[in-house]
């Protein structure tokens, strides 16, 4: 109930709640023999603590929320200096250490419940797969495996409440808010941390003195273009988190690249974090994605299991270059679901139909409104399991024609493609784009075997069937690099589909080899 009740909320609200929770939270680090009850006893003499959690990062720590924000002051009106010995820039933020003056003796100590940071590895995913009773079942199991949990989340938010911290010094009407995956329902345990400083809220004062008989304004330092604004903002913040940062270490100022933005290491949390300066269309894209996810459970067990087959068999890679990305293959997603008979999601176009006053957004020239109240939406009639939508899509898209088509969330159709990338997926709001254009043949081709071969898999099983042997079977068979086990499975399978998508993929590994000779030579 609680799930869903989460769920029901708009973007906005979620959003707004996580910040105002995030402003009523510390991080402790604890030393490793602890008693947790006296830990609580001291927080709370200066308020109430509302919620805490403890996980492991380099050694044992503790997120604390108060229910009120006058508590952390009183905290750290109380909290001594470190050292003196040492030498510390003075910025007192809401990162603590806690000592024992007195070892904790052994029956005072307490076992401390240590909430999980990172999903479990692929082949102890496996065997617990192979425990279930049907393909829906393990992909629901995945889901619970990989999402993020409360606890990753509201560190999440954390993490962009300790840089606002730094950004109000020089902007105290600024923000830091999350974007990206780690907002939209479909981020995995372990992502990075995409961060935006806004400066929306100072947009209020605009209208504050346009009454009256007379106008007033602030004096503000002119620069010739809003891009020179952001590089000078990001430079100023990345230095000061290099330098009076607690934690924030292997610091990267990228202020040339076409969104200019500060990468860093944020060793509190765990977390690599993106900073940016407000990119409203990336926030639209967040909250259309956030829709989606809730709509429909389908949607996201579907995206995390095709995110997790994409990435046992190569066809994604953390690094940039000519892989489909995860954005790419979750559109891909989407718009296999709004092709459904009866659609499971509406597409964008539906989606905008709905939106009132209040959900016009018209952002560079690009019209990115869409209904924002999830009630407004009529649930789908259709009622087909997940066994059924894993092996269609892979069915879809082996039988895709790619060189004539491309992929248009808006319209939720298959449109002749605009130009001849290998795979053309329109931007979901700036439709002048392809998402994926970084996408050459070769990847697109692999992408393409990949999947037959895992229809002709799904095909060959019996659904239904009990787990007799310890043979991984349903999801958990593809979640296993084709060529490197079930060697003997794989001989099993006759056919000329099976022969045509082997003979592919042999054809793939030439291709691949006689290139790399190529590079060598030159």
């Amino acid at each position: 109930d609680a799930e869903v009740n989460t769920r029901k909320k708009t973007f906005t609200e979620v959003q707004t709640e996580r910040l105002d929770q995030a402003e009523r939270t510390v991080l402790i680090k604890c030393p490793p023999k602890l008693n947790e009850k006296k830990l609580l006893q001291y927080l709370s003499s200066h308020g109430n603590v509302k919620s805490h959690f403890f996980f492991e990062n380099h050694g044992v720590n503790a997120l604390i929320e108060f229910s009120e924000k006058s508590s952390i002051a009183s905290l750290q009106d109380a909290v001594g200096m470190p050292n003196a010995a040492e030498h510390h820039v003075p910025f007192k933020s809401r990162l603590f250490t806690f000592t024992l003056k007195n070892p904790v003796s052994q029956h005072e100590q307490t076992p401390l419940h240590l909430s999980p940071q990172c999903h479990i590895p692929v082949k102890d995913l496996i065997q617990k797969l192979c425990l279930e009773n049907s393909i829906s079942s393990q992909m629901y199991m995945l889901l619970n495996e990989y999402q993020l949990t409360e606890e990753n989340t509201k560190l999440r938010f954390l993490a962009c409440s300790l840089v606002r911290d730094f950004a109000r010094a020089y902007f105290p009407d600024s923000t830091v808010k999350p974007f990206g995956s780690s907002v939209n329902t479909f981020g995995k345990l372990g992502c990075d941390v995409d961060m935006f400083l806004d400066f929306h809220d100072t947009g209020k004062h605009a209208t504050k003195m346009k009454k009256g008989p007379f106008e007033m304004e602030f004096q503000m330092k002119r620069l010739p273009s809003e891009r020179l604004a952001t590089q000078r903002i990001l430079s100023v913040i990345g230095d000061c988190l290099d330098n009076f940062g607690p934690g924030c270490v292997s610091v990267q100022k990228i202020l040339n690249a076409r969104c200019p933005l500060v990468k860093f290491s944020h060793q509190p949390t765990g977390f690599q974090c993106d900073l940016t300066v407000s990119n409203s269309i990336a926030i639209r894209s967040s909250e259309l994605l956030y829709i989606y996810g809730c709509l429909d459970p389908r949607v996201r067990a579907l995206v995390f299991t095709i995110r997790c087959w994409a990435r046992v068999h190569g066809l994604t890679n953390s690094a940039p270059g000519t892989w489909i990305t995860n954005f790419s293959l979750t559109m891909m997603v989407i718009f296999f679901l709004q092709r459904r008979s009866p659609p499971i999601i509406p597409t964008l176009d539906q989606l905008k139909e709905l939106a009132d006053a209040k959900d016009k957004h018209i952002i560079g020239g690009y019209d990115c409104s869409f209904v924002s109240d999830l009630r407004k939406i009529k649930p789908t009639e259709n009622t087909e399991t997940l066994d059924v939508l894993l092996s269609e899509f892979f069915e879809y898209f082996g039988n895709f024609d790619f060189r004539r088509n491309s992929i248009n969330l808006r319209k939720g159709k298959e449109v002749n493609k605009p130009e001849s990338s290998p795979l053309y997926i329109w931007n979901p709001f700036e439709q002048d784009l392809n998402i994926s254009k970084n996408v050459n043949q070769p990847q697109l081709e692999k992408f393409i075997a990949t999947a037959r071969e895992s229809a002709w898999i799904l095909q060959k099983e019996d659904k239904t069937r009990k787990v007799i042997n310890k043979e991984p079977w349903g999801l958990a068979a593809l979640l296993i690099p084709f060529g490197k086990s079930n060697s003997s499975k794989m001989n099993r399978m006759k056919g000329i589909g099976s022969e045509t998508i082997r003979s592919l993929l042999d054809s793939l590994k030439l291709n691949n080899a006689n290139s790399q000779q190529k590079a060598v030579g030159k």
